[in-house]
């Protein structure tokens, strides 16, 4: 019952902000989330790593069409409910410095959302996903429409759009695979991985489009990325926290929960594709990166380079490259959160992020600056940070994989340096100037919120090896369902 209680405590809170109004709306979403975060660490600390699935119920919910209630923990899922419960205190916390208005709907959407992010990495059932999957879309929707810049109308209904569309290919695809469950039919996954095997290789390959088209939007890769740089740079703080934090390892999810062994002969097919497409993507993004003269939009794009190796790690279709994705999305959950919490302080301080008008700060504010420049060097995965950790494995998955892709992929790392070290340079070096010369240093919330994750990004950089053991199993366990549907379709 505490996968249930996960899922549904932050939405009766949610329910609760929403009809009480309550005056101090902010403490009461913090401490919601508070208690969903300890209720994790209570199955993070009895989970068996070893003992695959885990805190399970599965309800009949409607018989005649054999859809359940149906979920699970195990360690991939685990990792990221634990990221999606440990981010989303730091992201309200991180809202104290604003004042927004109706800030009981505002802190409702953000739990509702947590809701629908905990059930997408639970969900067991392919309707059942596909519905959290859905409902993770409507409060960050209201959230950047709301609450977003002065162009949030047309740039959040083209983030509609984009991310309707792509989850419309993948219903598509459930459904079809549901009709091809044997007897009485069902959305259960183990069903549905049955159902996906046993098709051929043009079937499959049109299944595989389907579903990576709809998670390679959520992550986005490349070129499925245009709503992204826009939708960061418009939403509020908290908003783009959430996109970019919690929201785009869905997708991520998505591919290896679902993807690598539902169409097996899709993967193999195309998986080569989907991995070019993605170091395009990080060479892409990076370069454009480089170029950005606005704060916000460089650690947007930045975000597009990192997710691309994430995905051709992910298709390598290796233990190495998937551990490594896992790792890559807790580090990179935890310091984009981070960075963009920066931007936002800078922002509230300068009322500006153009690059252009900064710099001297670090004269002014020496505890931001060090902190900025420990979140910045795990950004460029030095040793020792957890940035370091993910990449080092994705880029040793892909050096087996294809040797060229391998070294193509490994200069996300150069190029990070150069964009990083840049916007650093320009911000935070040389002569404070008007806008600059007043900047205070951290205040208390603020610490609250970036001292802890400092603290993660070092001690994950040191010792990686509790999350890794967390999801071992379950990654070995997706590498053999894959394997073993790979060898018995002809």
């Amino acid at each position: 019952m505490l996968t249930v209680f996960l899922i549904f405590f932050p939405l009766l809170i949610s329910v609760l902000l929403l009809v009480l109004k309550p005056a101090h709306a902010k403490v009461w979403a913090l401490a919601a989330s508070i208690i969903e975060l300890a209720a994790s660490l209570f199955v993070a600390y009895s989970f068996d790593k070893n003992g695959g699935l885990q805190y399970f119920v599965n309800v009949p919910w409607i018989d005649s069409l054999g859809l359940s209630f149906y979920v699970a923990i195990d360690g991939i899922s685990l990792l990221l409910v634990l990221l999606t419960t440990v981010l989303v205190p730091f992201i309200i916390l991180s809202s104290f410095g604003h004042q927004y208005e109706k800030p009981s709907t505002f802190y409702g959407l953000i739990l509702m959302m947590q809701m629908a992010l905990v059930g997408v990495f639970t969900a067991r059932d392919g309707l059942l996903f596909y519905l959290f999957w859905e409902a993770a879309l409507i409060p960050i929707y209201f959230i950047c429409l709301i609450w977003g810049g002065a162009e949030r109308g047309r740039i959040t209904l083209k983030f509609f759009i984009y991310t309707l569309a792509g989850s419309l290919f993948m219903l598509v695809a459930l459904v079809y695979l549901y009709f091809l469950t044997p007897g009485e039919h069902t959305f259960n996954i183990y069903a549905l991985y049955d159902a996906g095997a046993a098709l051929g290789p043009y079937p499959q390959a049109l299944i595989f489009w389907a579903m990576f088209v709809a998670f390679a939007i959520k992550m986005p890769v490349f070129p499925f990325h245009t709503w992204q740089p826009d939708t960061y740079t418009n939403a509020p703080t908290q908003g783009t926290m959430l996109l970019s934090g919690i929201m785009l390892k869905m997708g991520i999810y998505g591919v290896i929960r679902w993807l690598l062994p539902l169409v097996p002969l899709g993967v193999k097919e195309w998986g080569l594709t989907a991995v070019i497409i993605s170091v395009i993507g990080i060479i892409y993004a990076s370069c454009i990166a480089i170029v950005q003269k606005d704060l916000k939009r460089l650690i947007a794009y930045s975000s597009i380079a990192h997710v691309g190796l994430i995905s051709a790690g992910i298709f390598t279709l290796s233990e190495t490259g998937i551990q490594g994705a896992m790792i890559q999305m807790i580090s990179h959950g935890i310091l984009v959160v981070a960075l963009f919490f920066i931007v936002d302080i800078i922002q509230r301080r300068t009322q500006t992020s153009e690059l252009i008008k900064l710099g001297g700060i670090r004269n002014a504010a020496p505890i931001f600056t060090t902190v900025f420049i420990i979140v910045m060097l795990g950004s460029v995965a030095l040793p020792s940070t957890s940035g370091f950790v993910g990449e080092f494995l994705l880029i040793n998955s892909l050096v087996q994989y294809k040797f060229a892709l391998g070294i193509v992929a490994g200069l996300t790392i150069i190029l990070g340096a150069v964009y990083m070290l840049r916007s650093f340079q320009q911000s935070m070096s040389g002569e404070a100037n008007a806008i600059t010369a007043t900047f205070t240093d951290l205040t208390g919330h603020e610490k609250l919120v970036l001292y802890p994750i400092v603290l993660m990004i070092i001690v994950i950089g040191v010792y990686p090896a509790p999350l890794l053991d967390i999801s071992e199993s379950a990654v070995k366990n997706i590498v053999e369902i894959y394997s073993n549907y790979s060898a018995s379709v002809k």
